[in-house]
């Protein structure tokens, strides 16, 4: 393990402390990167989380992906943990924080809204991120892949329904362009650039796709600082003017986080899957698609709502959380043993 690999919480750590003071420092600075998006994907982000992802995707090897098919309990851990349990117990927990252990702290009409921000976040499984996860837990690429591929494809015709169920709207307006731009940048063009790099590495040796890659692994992680010093520089006059707010936000979406983490990591050892396939599976589940969810949360409510500023403490939250979670799948690694056909 590198360097960078070795000390990433210390590295994200600093990039937290530099967006925040950046962001004071030069908030108009930020205000003109926040400026350049197209349907609410923020384009420099989108760079930066391609840096992030590149090196994954010419790891993929098409030849595995047939596989696949071999050991579904994996990815049908997934599908269960995604859709059918995640977005009811982040609406649970919602409601069980804002209408009643917070409610003396919080007005009723900012409370609905902070519970519709954790809503939209709790249907968006994540898209983008979850390949830096799976590569720090040393998952299947392939596995991940197809775990990503297919979550998006069921998120465009479930994200909506389950949304709308949830939040007791009749007309959710889903901002489809978000969604498909999203996947493009973040799964369609680094996966294609990957293959035809990896296609052009394996015409010149064996190991020329091992070396590219080990020399494109820190920028991989330095995509991943940059990405968290604009986040938190985007949003650091708010966490600086709303402390308290942010922290009562944070508590139940941390709660959610670990929670849906142990559960799937419970049904993974029960399905007795291989480490590979076990951890990008309890990663996928717990992050979140959060630049769909900022996007449908301003889109319902407005950019200064409480369901926007809730969407927003999910990105604060998630690296951090994600990075103590990567911890904890990698000491608890299991036995490796093929998952049941």
């Amino acid at each position: 393990m590198g360097l960078f690999e070795r000390y990433l919480t210390v590295w994200v750590a600093c990039g937290i402390a530099l967006g925040v003071a950046l962001g004071l420092a030069l908030p108009g600075l930020f205000e003109v990167v926040a400026s350049l998006e197209i349907a609410h994907v923020n384009l420099v982000v989108a760079v930066f989380i391609w840096v992030m992802i590149y090196p994954m995707m010419i790891q993929i090897d098409w030849s595995a992906i047939k596989d696949v098919g071999k050991k579904p309990q994996g990815l049908a851990l997934t599908l269960v943990v995604n859709w059918l349990i995640k977005p009811f117990t982040m609406a649970a927990l919602g409601v069980l924080f804002f209408h009643y252990l917070f409610a003396p702290w919080v007005d009723p009409v900012s409370a609905k809204e902070y519970i519709a921000g954790m809503i939209l976040l709790g249907v968006a499984p994540c898209t983008a991120m979850v390949f830096v996860w799976s590569q720090l837990v040393k998952g299947d690429a392939n596995y991940t892949l197809v775990q990503v591929s297919i979550n998006d494809l069921i998120m465009v015709v479930a994200y909506a329904p389950i949304a709308a169920f949830l939040l007791g709207l009749t007309d959710l307006t889903v901002p489809w362009e978000t969604l498909l731009l999203s996947t493009v940048l973040y799964v369609v063009l680094p996966l294609l650039a990957g293959m035809a790099t990896r296609h052009l590495l394996n015409r010149k040796s064996d190991h020329a796709v091992a070396d590219f890659v080990a020399v494109l692994k820190p920028w991989s992680v330095a995509g991943l600082i940059a990405t968290v010093v604009l986040l938190f520089g985007f949003q650091a006059r708010t966490i600086v003017a709303q402390p308290l707010v942010i922290a009562l936000i944070a508590v139940p979406l941390v709660l959610q986080s670990y929670g849906i983490f142990f559960i799937t990591w419970w049904g993974a050892k029960w399905l007795k899957l291989r480490h590979d396939v076990a951890g990008p599976a309890c990663l996928i589940g717990t992050s979140n698609f959060f630049e769909l969810a900022v996007a449908v949360a301003i889109s319902l409510f407005g950019l200064n709502s409480g369901a926007a500023l809730a969407t927003v403490v999910g990105v604060l939250v998630e690296v951090p959380v994600m990075l103590t979670l990567v911890a904890l799948v990698n000491a608890w690694r299991p036995i490796d043993q093929p998952a049941k056909a």
